[in-house]
Order: C-alpha cells, then structure tokens, then sequence
C-alpha cells in the first residue's frame, strides 16, 4: 500500500500470497487420510479420498455444463452425503452455493430461485415436489422471460422409491449419473480473489423479503478455522449433523471437518433416540444444536436413551438464548455445553461464552447462568461492542445497560445481495448491527436481552421475554416456553407466555395449570414481568428450529387486550 511505511518493499507473489479459501482443506484432508471415514449415512460410508473425487466430479460436471464464476448454484436437501459435496465441489467450480432450507413452503423457495438467479438446482429426492411447484410459480412469474434451471434429483436409499422414480419421470437427471458425467482428477481452481463469493444463504427474515447473505472465500476459511479452535476441536473428531448444513453453511463446520480431518455422521430426521444411539454406535464426540433441540434430548422418555453417556460429547448451542435450567440438565447427563451466538451475517456463530477455569468451583446452577451469556468475540471476529442506539457510544459494563449489539471484522459477510438499502442500514457508521438488544458483564462478556421487536415495554418499563421464559424454564411442568407482548388496556403491553407442557403432565385443567404457573412466577420474578395470560399448546417454529415469536404476536393480537389487570 502506497504510503505506508515499512522496513522492505517486498511485494506479493505467487510464490508468497495465495487467496484464502476452505478448498484446500479437502485436497489435504485426502492426501493424509485417504482412507480415514469422511462421510457416513446410514449404510453408505465414504472416506476422504472418495469425498475428494466425487467434489472434483461434481465440480467438473458443473464446468461441462457452462456453469462457473457468476453463477449459482441451488441445494434443496436435508443432511445427506451431497449437501456436505456441494458445499467443495460447487466452489471448485467457481459457482457461489445457495443452500436452501428445506422447511420454507414453495412461494418462499421460488423467491429465492429466482432472486438468487440459480443456474441449477439440487433436490434430495423427498423434496423434490416442492421445488417442482417452488419452479412452477417461478415459471408462472417469469413472463416469458424464464430459462429453467437444470434439475438434478439426489437419490437416498432410506426413502421411498418412488417419489425418485417421479422426479426422474419428470426430467430430473439423477445426482449419481450427473457426478459420472465429471473428472475424479478435474483440475479445480482456487478463486483468483478471496472476496469472491463462496456462498449465498437466506436468513429466516421473518416479515420482508428474506435477505440474501453473501459470504466470501477469506472469512468462510477464516471462520471454519475460528470455528474449530474455539471449540478446541480434536483432529479426528467425529461430528454428528444435528444442526442443518442448510443453516449457515452449518456454523462452518462442513469446511472445519474437512480442515480436522474429521468424520461427519450425518442425520437425516433428528430426534432424541437418533442422537442417542449414533453417540453409542459411531462414537460421536461432537454436535450442535439450538436450545430447541437440547430439550428434546433433555426430556426424552428413558426408552428413547443411552446413559450414562459412554464418553464426553461436546455440543454447541446457539440459535436462541438457552434457559439456564436446560443447560443444567445438559451437564447433569454429561454433555459439556459450549454456548455460541451469532447470525447468518456472521458466518454463524461468532461470539462464543468462553469458559473459565475459575467456574468449575461455582455451584453447578451458577456455573449454568454464567454459560447462558453469549459472551467474547470469536479469534476471527475483530470487533464486538454493545452501543447505544442513538449515539453509537458503547454502554458502560455494568450487566444492566441495554444497547445493540455490534460486530466488525472478517466474520462479517460481504453483504446482502441486490439489496442496497439493506446493506447501508445494517453496516451504518462502520459497523454491522444486529438488530439484537443486550447488555456487557462487568468481565466484557455480553449477554443478549432480547431482538429489539420482542422487548415487551409495559408501563414504560422495558421487560425482556427471554428473563421471563428462562425463569419458566425452572416449572417443573413446562417443556417450552415463549413470552410476546399482549395489548394491555391498561399497561399499554404485558407479557403472554405461550407453554407447551411436558408429556407426562396432566393437561385436564388448563385453568388451574395456568393460574399455577402465574402464582409460580410472582414468586420468582417482579409483579410487572409476571404474565398476565397463559396459552397452553404446541409452539410454532422456523425451519431451523427457533420459536416463530411473530406468529405468536399475531396470535396474541387476535386474541385482543388484556381487559382488566389481575394486578
């Protein structure tokens, strides 16, 4: 850089400066560990001299088709062998990856196709009717204009046959035959520049258009490697795909394995048996999963599981702020929780409660609220504060001030495609807000209160859900919670919380169920955040698992003001 002074004038050269990028990762992973397991699903296993030519293949059937730099590339699949491929091999063709998650209904997937521009799209075989009708609307809306991408269908020997008999009636070209099409030894090119988009993801926006989140070759290698390291991750280790790889690339971890060497278990249907018995059968030492999930495992029915746990197992939670008491039962069965934060803007998680040694002698519930903070940035993450709103200065560490939390640094996405308005409100005044509300701990670690739209303020004062819900977490009686703001005649907004009850609760009497829950919170909680209303039944969720607080805030309207105050 011109101006800069320094002690040579040593250029770059190809000799010393190599774009960053994740691929490499597979090329090495193959060459020390050819025959190390690479990818197992349930009877097919690969090791990573196979994962390294069937990504060259598919990387190389992809080119011979016209399909490269500028392109996209769609997968619309659950975790399978070739959600993990595609992840290499549609790089290592040039082409960007749009991972698509597979719980969206078919009007939201034809958006994406058609806002992304996909060339081509990949459809696991169970899926395939709803990107069929997902390309119908699209074709409906096209205006004559419309080239329909190519249609590959990904056969699975776990499902029926005959939904891939159909895709392939209708003119699907089968995964399998696409990859013979490809060279095992194609020569692959690593991207001329890092910043050159790697991936493309839609974050779950719940009421716009969903954003498009673009993330580069430099930080998708950067956070894969950050990933690892702040998880102290063994080389070796055996990850088993609980958490979506459609979701955030799934946190990195598909480039981190590869970079490991290590082996991925994959789940196509994730439950708590399934967890079980894949930690007893394949020995896995490491998972993630949103809070949703840890309940499950958490409270499911003794039949369902395989304790004492045969070793440690490592999991990583992120996605929504984990009550205290869930992370306790976590511990209590021998799973060493590590608690994450961060958003499809930041590569996935990017702060992490990095633990201390000091806390193992805290009593084992303190040591749970500790670990529920979503504490210090991640080695790849430069810049994390906690600012007021308005000024932009960062709030004093004193655990009470709530401001936004802020990121900056390389595990900042490049931005979100065609979308400019979008991109100078979310990276104003230098920094990438969150749209999270939060406050910083005395020791700099920070703690989320709440997404600025669930902020209940009743009577001026602002009451976050989440304390609420991680104090209902603690009945006895409560499988999942979620607390929204319910007008409120005369408190302008009270809280509401949503309960699904455990399985082996009597549900008979609502009424009293209810009336026991509220007298339960008064003790425990100010008479102001004590929820005014109660509704027993089962949560709405997002495909990746997080409580839809949207839809319950539409329910809660419906269900009108709370007329009179019991308070």
């Amino acid at each position: 850089m011109a101006g800069v002074r320094d002690i040579d004038d040593l250029p770059k050269n190809d000799a010393n400066y190599t774009a960053l990028t994740p691929l490499w990762f597979l090329e090495r992973a193959a060459l020390i560990h050819p025959s190390r397991l690479s990818v197992v699903h349930g009877s097919r296993r690969y090791n990573w001299l196979q994962t390294y030519q069937r990504c060259r293949r598919l990387a190389s059937a992809i080119s011979n088709i016209s399909i490269g730099a500028g392109d996209t590339v769609a997968i619309i699949a659950p975790n399978i062998p070739a959600i993990y491929e595609a992840h290499f091999g549609v790089p290592m063709s040039g082409a960007v990856l749009n991972c698509v998650n597979i719980r969206l209904n078919a009007q939201t997937i034809s958006f994406l196709l058609g806002h992304s521009s996909s060339a081509v799209v990949m459809v696991d075989q169970e899926f395939f009717p709803l990107a069929e009708e997902a390309l119908k609307i699209l074709a409906q809306n096209g205006h004559g204009h419309y080239k329909p991408p190519l249609l590959i269908v990904i056969g699975d020997e776990s499902c029926d046959p005959e939904a891939l008999k159909y895709a392939l009636s209708k003119g699907a070209i089968e995964y399998e035959k696409f990859l013979e099409t490809g060279n095992p030894e194609y020569a692959w090119k690593s991207p001329e520049d890092e910043w050159q988009s790697i991936t493309l993801g839609y974050t779950s926006g719940t009421t716009a258009s969903p954003k498009g989140v673009v993330l580069s070759h430099r930080g998708a290698y950067l956070m894969s490697l950050s990933a690892g390291l702040v998880w102290g991750m063994n080389e070796g280790a055996i990850y088993l795909w609980t958490l979506p790889m459609f979701h955030c690339n799934g946190w990195c971890y598909t480039w981190a394995l590869a970079a490991l060497c290590g082996t991925s278990i994959c789940l196509r249907q994730v439950t708590a048996k399934a967890v079980y018995s894949a930690i007893a059968e394949h020995k896995v030492t490491h998972f993630c999963a949103a809070p949703v999930v840890l309940n499950t495992i958490v409270n499911a029915p003794k039949g369902d599981t395989i304790l004492p746990l045969p070793h440690v197992v490592h999991v990583m939670t992120a996605g929504a702020a984990p009550p205290p008491p869930v992370l306790y039962a976590m511990s209590q069965k021998g799973f060493r929780i590590t608690h994450t934060y961060g958003l499809s803007e930041t590569y996935g998680p990017s702060t992490v409660c990095a633990w201390k040694p000091e806390w193992d002698s805290l009593p084992p519930e303190a040591q749970a609220r500790m670990n529920a903070r979503q504490g210090v940035r991640y080695a790849a993450l430069e810049g994390l504060d906690i600012v007021n709103t308005q000024t932009m200065q960062p709030v004093p560490s004193d655990g009470k001030t709530v401001g936004e939390i802020v990121m900056r640094g390389n595990a900042v996405m490049k931005g979100y495609l065609k979308n400019p308005k979008a991109n100078k409100e979310a990276f104003a005044n230098g920094w990438f807000h969150s749209g999270d509300l939060g406050v910083k701990h005395p020791d700099g670690y920070i703690e989320i209160k709440d997404r600025s739209k669930d902020i209940i303020i009743s009577g001026g004062e602002n009451i976050s859900s989440v304390e609420i819900e991680n104090i209902l977490y603690q009945h006895p009686a409560i499988l999942e919670v979620s607390v929204v703001a319910r007008a409120d005649k005369r408190w302008g907004e009270s809280p509401c919380a949503f309960v699904t009850l455990k399985s082996k609760v009597d549900k008979g009497n609502e009424q009293r169920m209810g009336e026991d829950i509220m007298k339960f919170c008064k003790s425990k909680m100010p008479a102001y955040w004590v929820p005014k209303s109660v509704v027993f039944g089962e949560l709405p969720k997002t495909a990746t698992g997080k409580v839809q607080k949207h839809l319950l805030r539409a329910k809660a309207k419906e269900m009108g003001p709370v007329k009179t105050s019991k308070l």
